[in-house]
């Protein structure tokens, strides 16, 4: 497995982290990470002896910082709903036409009863967000309200 594209940086209340990538779209999925990594033990997920399956996750938004915000939102709210325990996220196309931006991803998760959950990830709020460019690599400051 490849090294994790963020780190997480202080902060008083909450877990805050700043995730990067080449593209937008590998940013997306480093900052998905971080948040996965909050809320499971992902070594423990990923070495579990189940099939793994997906859930689509897809949002159209008028910036990235708007669809950075939708989709981690989104992978919050589905592990929520579906009560999965996810271990990745993957981008499968990044779209800018007509002053949108269109994401489509897959959040990848392996049905199973044991317990990986670390933290309780209630939201990403958009106050605490922020993507920007750092010379040619993308980068997302997030919070995390835990």
């Amino acid at each position: 497995m490849k090294r994790a594209n963020f780190r997480y940086v202080p902060h008083t209340a909450d877990v805050a982290f700043v995730a990067y990538g080449d593209t937008f779209g590998k940013a997306l999925e480093s900052a998905a990470l971080a948040i996965l990594n909050t809320m499971f033990d992902l070594k423990k997920l990923r070495s579990v002896k189940a099939k793994q399956k997906t859930a689509r996750v897809h949002d159209t938004a008028e910036s990235y910082q708007d669809a950075a915000w939708f989709i981690l939102q989104d992978i919050v709210s589905k592990v929520d709903q579906m009560g999965i325990q996810a271990f990745k996220f993957k981008v499968n196309s990044v779209s800018k036409s007509g002053g949108k931006v269109k994401v489509r991803g897959c959040i990848f998760y392996k049905p199973t009863k044991e317990y990986a959950s670390l933290l309780e990830v209630k939201a990403v709020p958009p106050y605490g967000l922020k993507v920007d460019r750092v010379g040619k690599r993308y980068r997302i400051k997030a919070v995390l309200d835990v």
